[in-house]
Parts: structure tokens; C-alpha cells; sequence
């Protein structure tokens, strides 16, 4: 790891965990800190770190000499952190990348690096000086997609988070000469434990290909899975199509969003947002400073003068008129703490609104602290998403496995394949028995890619994943209520 900021902590914690199966590993950290220093707060907040040794030393990663001491020749792979404080990070992180690709004394091994931009401008450039070798990871666009994604559809945003930690379900690629002739579809039935999502073919990655896409040798499948060991295949099963129901079409009506506070990455998320919804949807701004606002195709755009922590502000916007409310971090405060007080101040606030007004608000909210999740949890937002941790868990992802790369390319983007929370009754009937099996061919017959479901009864409670359930074993059993979900890889909806 090059470079020091507050996503290292999360980035250890990950790794260490990825390590568990290999035995005795090292993750080496070079940062502008004291050494001491260094390993002393990484033990304090990273956890117990099992097998994993973790090694720091003190230095400048763009300084040729200093980056010797780490030895990268010999590292699987490099995180690229932006250090904090700096007036230009993007430019110190391209300037790492740089000093690692055009090393004279490097090794004619191509590395694996993995590297965090903040600005879409400065891509170009990357790509240059990263060539094949580097992998970029754009935090604020990231965050914006997220977002965008998770107000519309509550639950998304634990669905991504248990695809990317390591404590859970997540990705992998694996090659089943028994499947070679097969069919996609035939995929998905085949594993019991695991759930397909899609197909390596050369260099091409498809996520939720055609369900008669054919299986070629040395083809690889995409599957969802709680550790690669776990990854086999079983009888196949057979789907049961009682239960089913046909498949409904219809078109997306307006939808009206309100989004409290601004930081650097509201234009952007508008741009994300005016992608998704229908011509004639409504976007409300309110802060205490003007933002720009560019037009848009589908989206009206308003700016309100306000501070989103009043109530008398909250009251006037009558905010259960809303279909959405996004509520977000100011990421300028140089306080995290107090900047996630406010928005804590901000949620009560609406919960109390929603409580007293008799109506539900679906909320999505960004904090900057993951400290603050436990406390934030108590306003029932519908979706915390905790910036630093997501992107902390992105880079390590794809530290682990550099194909992952085009797999969440696809599933962050408007364009392609993505995850949608649908509603249960629009698949299977609610209230009648039914396995997974059933739940993929419900999904099968409207080109979509079944990968689990999310129970409303559970919804706030993290004990049960506030009701997620990802890559569930389809041979269990479960009866959807009619405000359930199913959990599907679906193309855009237009």
C-alpha cells in the first residue's frame, strides 16, 4: 500500500481477511508517517488481523529510493492511496503510478495496481501513465453512482456492500469443463451453493448474458460465492412453475427527488440520476449555498436556500411529497465527525417528520465515518452508505482480482446489466411455498439473472442483514410476503 489516508484501515481489515486461506502473508505500507506511528494505529482500528503481518515504513512513494524499501517487484499486488491534505491528490497518486511503471530498476513483470482517482479529468492521463499495469478506481463517481442507485431502490446498498466485502458472499471466476456445451441458464441450475452471474469469454466479461448463451471450452463462469472452496457443482435442479407469474410490462412514470445538503459530487449524481428516470422527473436541491446546475434530458432541476438540520426548513418542503430524499454528506467540513453530525441531525429530523405525518420517506444518506453507522441506524434511513468504506472495499477487490474490474464497470453503470431490488409479486405468488430454482426461472423469462431476494420484515434490522439475502441455497424454501423483493442482474429499464 502507497500512501496514507482514512481508508487504510479498512483496506487491511479486508486483505487480511482475503489472506485467511493462504496462510502466511505481509501487507507492506509505505506513508509519509512515522513507522511507529503507522502500525500502531492500523493494530488500534484495523482488528484482528489473523495470519497477516502487516510492515510499515517511512517515505515518499513517488521517490524512487524510498519505494525500493517495499520492494513492489515481489508484491502480488499495489493499493495507490491520495494522501491527505494535499492540494492536488490526483497528481500525487498518477505520480506513484508513474514511479512504479517507469522504474528503471523494475522488473520486466507486468504489476497489479490498483489506484484511487478523485477527478474524471485526470483519467486520461492515468491510463497513460498506468498503461495495462494499473487499474483506476474514481471514488466520487463511485459514491454518486451508489447513491443514485440505492434512493430509488432501497436495499441496494447493502446488496453491493456484501458483494464486496470480504466477510460474506463475494466474486469469483471459475472454468467447469463439465458445463463446456451447456447453456447459461444450465449454469445458474447447476450450482447449488453458488450463484452465476455471468460468463468470461476470451477477453470479453458478460454480465446476465442471454439465457441460451452457450458455454465454450475455456470459458470461465462469474459466480457469487461465500469462499472460492465452496465453489461446485450439484444435481441440477429443476424448477417447480406453479407459483410463477407472467411477466408485466409497463413503462417508468416521473419521479420527484429531494436531495438535502451538496458536496463535490452533485452534479454528477444528477447526471447518474437523469439516466434513469422518465422525462418530466424533478430534482430539489436544498443548501445553504447555490450549487451548480446544469440542464438536463429527463430531470427538472430546483435549488431552495435552506439548512437541511431545521425543522422549519424540512416542514415547509412538505417532504412526504417526495418518491426519494438524499441526504448528503458535507465532505468539505474538515471535521468528519461534525459533518456526520449534521446529517445525523438531519435524518432525526425526517424520521420524527415521517412518524408524526403518518407516511413513509424512503431516504438514502451518506456518512463519512463508519464510526457512525451504529448511531445512524437509529433513524431508519433506508440506505447508509459509507463512503471511505466502499471505495475501501473496491480497491481491495480488485487488488484481489484484476477481472473484477469489468465486472463492476457494468454493475455501476447505467448502461449494461445492474442489480435491481423487484418487487416478489411481480415473480413468484406471495404467500406459496417456492425454492430458488423457481426464482431464477421467474427471472429467466424476462432475460434476468435471479441472485437473491430481501425480506420488508427484516429491513432495519442488522442482526438479519436488514432482511438481505444474497446467493441464497436454492434448494431452501421461502414464501414472499407482498412487500418482498427478489434480487435480480437486469438490463436498464427505459
Amino acid at each position: 500500500i502507497l500512501g496514507w489516508n482514512s481508508k487504510i484501515h479498512s483496506i487491511v481489515h479486508d486483505i487480511a481477511l482475503a489472506n485467511e486461506s493462504r496462510g502466511r502473508a505481509s501487507i507492506v505500507v509505505l506513508g509519509d508517517r512515522d513507522k511507529v506511528e503507522m502500525e500502531d494505529e492500523i493494530r488500534a482500528a484495523a482488528g484482528n488481523l489473523g495470519k497477516t503481518a502487516v510492515i510499515c515504513r517511512t517515505g515518499d512513494p513517488k521517490n524512487l529510493a524510498d519505494l525500493a524499501m517495499v520492494s513492489p517487484a515481489t508484491a502480488r499486488s499495489i493499493i495507490v492511496l491520495a494522501p491527505e491534505g494535499s492540494s492536488d491528490p490526483d497528481a500525487e497518486v498518477i505520480k506513484t503510478t508513474l514511479a512504479l511503471t517507469n522504474n528503471p530498476a523494475r522488473q520486466p513483470e507486468p504489476h497489479h495496481i490498483v489506484a484511487e482517482l478523485s477527478d474524471p479529468a485526470n483519467l486520461e492521463i492515468a491510463h497513460l501513465v498506468g498503461r495495462d499495469e494499473a487499474h483506476w478506481v474514481l471514488g466520487p463517481d463511485l459514491i454518486g453512482r451508489i447513491t443514485v442507485q440505492s434512493c430509488r431502490q432501497s436495499g441496494l446498498s447493502v446488496v453491493y456492500a456484501e458483494l464486496l466485502d470480504f466477510d460474506g458472499d463475494e466474486i469469483y471466476f471459475t472454468e467447469q469443463p463439465t458445463l463446456v456445451g451447456s447453456t447459461y441458464f444450465d449454469a445458474q441450475l447447476a450450482f447449488v451453493d453458488c450463484a452465476a452471474i455471468g460468463l468470461v469469454q476470451g477477453e470479453q466479461v458478460l454480465v446476465n448474458p442471454a439465457p441460451g448463451t452457450a458455454i465454450a471450452a475455456g470459458d470461465r463462469i462469474i459466480v457469487i460465492a461465500e469462499d472460492d472452496s465452496l465453489i461446485r457443482l450439484g444435481r441440477a435442479g429443476v424448477p417447480a412453475t406453479e407459483a410463477l407469474v407472467d411477466a408485466r410490462v409497463g413503462g417508468l412514470d416521473p419521479e420527484h427527488t429531494l436531495v438535502l445538503g451538496v458536496n463535490e459530487r452533485l452534479v454528477g449524481m444528477l447526471r447518474e440520476l437523469d439516466d434513469y428516470v422518465a422525462p418530466g422527473s424533478t430534482v430539489a436541491v436544498v443548501s445553504a449555498v447555490e450549487p451548480p446546475l446544469p440542464g438536463f434530458a429527463n430531470l427538472r432541476a430546483s435549488w431552495t436556500s435552506g439548512d437541511p438540520t431545521r425543522r422549519a426548513v424540512l416542514e415547509a418542503l412538505d417532504v412526504g411529497r417526495f418518491d426519494h430524499i438524499i441526504v448528503l454528506a458535507d465532505s468539505l467540513e474538515p471535521d468528519r465527525q461534525r459533518a456526520d453530525s449534521r446529517t445525523l441531525v438531519t435524518l432525526l429530523q425526517l424520521r420524527d417528520l415521517s412518524e408524526t405525518g403518518g407516511f413513509d420517506l424512503n431516504i438514502v444518506s451518506e456518512m463519512l465515518d463508519d464510526a457512525n453507522r451504529e448511531l445512524a441506524e437509529v433513524t431508519r434511513a433506508d440506505d447508509l452508505i459509507v463512503s471511505d468504506r466502499l471505495i475501501a472495499l473496491l480497491l481491495s477487490q480488485i487488488s484481489e482480482n484484476r477481472r473484477l474490474t469489468d465486472v463492476f464497470e457494468t454493475l455501476f453503470s447505467s448502461a449494461g446489466s445492474e442489480i435491481y431490488l423487484n418487487p416478489a409479486r411481480d415473480y413468484v405468488l406471495p404467500g406459496h411455498p417456492v425454492d430458488f430454482y423457481a426464482v431464477l426461472e421467474a427471472a429467466r423469462r424476462r432475460g434476468e439473472t435471479a441472485i437473491g431476494y430481501r425480506l420488508a420484515a427484516d429491513a432495519h434490522s442488522s442482526s438479519r442483514g436488514y432482511g438481505v439475502r444474497v446467493n441464497p441455497r436454492k434448494t431452501d424454501t421461502v414464501t414472499f410476503a407482498a412487500d418482498d423483493r427478489v434480487i435480480v442482474l437486469a438490463e436498464g429499464k427505459d
